[in-house]
């Protein structure tokens, strides 16, 4: 996707859904996905059936406590969201993962953003199909740009969950995770990720990740 195609596509509907996105300004170290976390890395959550009044209002509201409490939001309200390679939706994402015996993979990488002042991240958000299906049906990975903390939403049979990982580049949970996917010898594992974790992972051990992702 060329820089005009990608603007058109994605930064505006993101832009109109209130995220300013800030081109190649990834911190250097950042993980390069989160998974694996189990209950006992979760700091705050929250979750809301399909049924709930003003669903698209409240979960917006939740969502946007959670990521002040947890500091995802950094003095410009800037943070980290992954959004796919080229034309990926996020429909795309959950059909490519389905096949993986539910083993998470993903096409998405970080992508830094602003919160601007008019935003609807559960509703013109997840409209826009990169944050999720349709509004109300968000789907996403966001984590603030000191990696202190990841949040993950995703939409399930009843509801929308949310949750918020303290660290995850402590986390030996997810790091064993990440460990796991890194030699996953199976044809369908995204190789591109895989060689992406596994970098992240040898710099980690080499000390030149960020002292904020430790």
């Amino acid at each position: 996707m060329g820089i005009q195609e990608r603007e058109r596509k994605l930064y505006r509907p993101l832009r109109r859904a209130g995220l300013e996105v800030i081109p190649d300004a990834v911190p250097d170290g950042t993980m390069p996905f989160v998974f694996g976390y189990r209950p006992t890395d979760i700091v705050g959550r929250f979750s809301h059936r399909y049924e709930t009044p003003r669903l698209v209002e409240r979960l917006n509201e939740d969502w946007y406590d959670l990521a002040v409490s947890s500091g995802l939001l950094d003095h410009r309200r800037e943070f980290l969201v992954l959004l796919p390679h080229g034309t990926h939706t996020h429909q795309a994402a959950l059909q490519k993962r389905s096949r993986l015996y539910g083993r998470r993979a993903a096409p998405e990488v970080w992508t830094r953003v602003r919160l601007l002042d008019r935003w609807d991240i559960m509703g013109r958000g997840a409209a826009s199909a990169f944050l999720g299906i349709r509004a109300g049906h968000p789907g996403f990975g966001m984590m603030a740009l000191d990696s202190s903390v990841y949040i993950s939403c995703s939409t399930g049979e009843v509801g929308v969950d949310v949750v918020a990982v303290r660290h995850p580049a402590r986390s030996e949970n997810v790091l064993q995770e990440l460990e796991w996917y890194a030699n996953w010898d199976y044809p369908r594992a995204d190789k591109e990720l895989q060689k992406r974790i596994a970098v992240w992972l040898a710099g980690r051990a080499q000390g030149t990740v960020s002292r904020s992702g430790r």
